[in-house]
């Protein structure tokens, strides 16, 4: 009998447990310990930093959830890691003993690297549920007194689909109060060019975004770095292709969300051999760690080099497609250690993303994400808003069932013969 632990229950890890359930034998338990009993859906955020969405739309008790599947659910963070000992020490005082161990925490978000930046301090976020909720309230005082607003991400972030997704929705919203002639948005971000979104683009979404911006007079800064952040002041810096400095300029804001950098959580910091410098966790083509061999790891934890050399630090974004690849490999993976063989699948990591600007939107797909590819598509239209309503309702359904099965890679796919896409959506 072997005891599976899934360390955290957002996205990856709550899917996670899931298939891993599926995949298990009949003698063997699942455990899944997380610091939040509640799963939010993240790519609602931007829809609730604007009042789109209350807080009760986009989340989900797991505990019912995990009842009904029999898989046991802890709530606490972890304290501490023992991999030397497959132990692991949750801040309520339990210790848990494991055969396995699947690492699916997400990030640390690095707020505290950065002078006056975040959510306790002078910008906003919508990384989580708790920063987008504050963020719709800061966006109803703004409009109340309106001025320039600035989005985008920080050096060494590495998620930029939802800022690009929050400038437009953000100017949807603007229009629709009708006081979008009384706002200058400008796009801020270390991407060399607007639409490379860690990837070193899609398709042709350097020219989508770019021509949506300058469709809805929105102006941009790329090879931007953030000095710091004082109350309505950004101090930013803009570099050369050789990293050299191009000038330094002062924007005044009035509303700002900025993301920040990732870096894994504390209790995986240091680690040798488990998680690189930032701690991220480190993982071969199994997802297994080549050192801890029972222990694996999914989502946006996972160490992946940048997809080449940029002035400034750009990371890598895991979108959801490529979790889901992740979760899928792993599960399989442990399935066949546990019946004595060696794990023989790999995860996709393909990508596929829905960007909506509120009243249309861009959509991609990579195959795989990181370059060269077999697959490098960007579409646009009013049809990607209407789809990612109906993915948002369609996943959520998903989660308040338990069930594990893939919907990504349909959507993918029909994404690339769009006649097909209603259907999808109406599933």
């Amino acid at each position: 009998m072997a005891h599976i632990v899934v360390l955290g229950a957002g996205l990856g890890g709550a899917i996670m447990a899931y298939e891993m359930k599926e995949e298990m034998r009949s003698e063997d338990t699942i455990t899944v310990v997380t610091k939040d009993p509640k799963y939010h859906f993240v790519p609602s955020n931007p829809w609730v930093a604007v009042n789109w969405r209350s807080r009760d739309d986009v989340e989900i008790d797991l505990a019912p959830v995990m009842a009904r599947n029999g898989i046991n659910f802890i709530v606490s963070a972890a304290e501490k890691i023992l991999p030397d000992d497959n132990k692991m020490i949750l801040e309520n005082g339990q210790t848990i003993d494991y055969d396995f161990l699947i690492i699916a925490t997400g990030p640390e978000l690095a707020f505290d690297e950065m002078d006056g930046l975040g959510p306790d301090a002078n910008t906003q976020s919508i990384c989580h549920v708790d920063h987008a909720v504050q963020a719709g309230k800061a966006f109803d005082e703004f409009c109340k007194d309106p001025g320039p607003i600035i989005v985008g991400a920080v050096q060494g972030a590495s998620c930029y689909g939802p800022a690009y997704e929050f400038t437009f929705i953000l100017e949807t919203e603007l229009r629709r109060r009708k006081i979008r002639d009384k706002v200058a948005i400008t796009y801020v971000t270390p991407e060399p060019y607007v639409g490379h979104m860690g990837l070193d683009g899609v398709g042709d979404t350097k020219g989508l975004l770019e021509g949506a911006m300058r469709d809805k007079h929105i102006k941009w800064m790329t090879n931007t770095k953030v000095n710091k952040i004082e109350p309505g002041v950004m101090h930013v810096e803009t570099v050369n292709d050789d990293g050299s400095s191009a000038g330094t300029a002062e924007l005044p804001f009035k509303f700002s969300m900025m993301l920040p950098a990732f870096r894994g959580i504390k209790p995986l910091m240091g680690l040798d051999g488990l998680v690189n410098p930032r701690g991220f966790v480190i993982v071969d083509k199994h997802q297994r760690n080549p050192k801890y061999p029972n222990v694996f790891s999914v989502g946006v934890c996972v160490a992946i080099p940048p997809v080449g050399p940029t002035p400034l630090p750009v990371g890598v974004p895991k979108t959801g497609f490529m979790i889901e690849s992740m979760v899928t490999a792993t599960a399989q993976n442990i399935g066949q250690v546990l019946r004595g063989k060696e794990p023989t699948h790999q995860g996709t990591w393909n990508a596929v993303c829905l960007a909506d600007f509120g009243d249309s939107g861009i959509a991609f797909v990579a195959q795989p994400q990181i370059p060269p590819r077999n697959v490098n598509w960007s579409s646009e239209g009013k049809w990607v808003h209407m789809a990612k309503i109906g993915f948002e309702k369609y996943f959520m359904g998903k989660m308040r069932r338990g069930k594990s099965e893939p919907f990504y890679e349909k959507l993918a796919m029909d994404m690339l013969g769009i006649n097909k896409l209603k259907k999808v959506v109406e599933d």
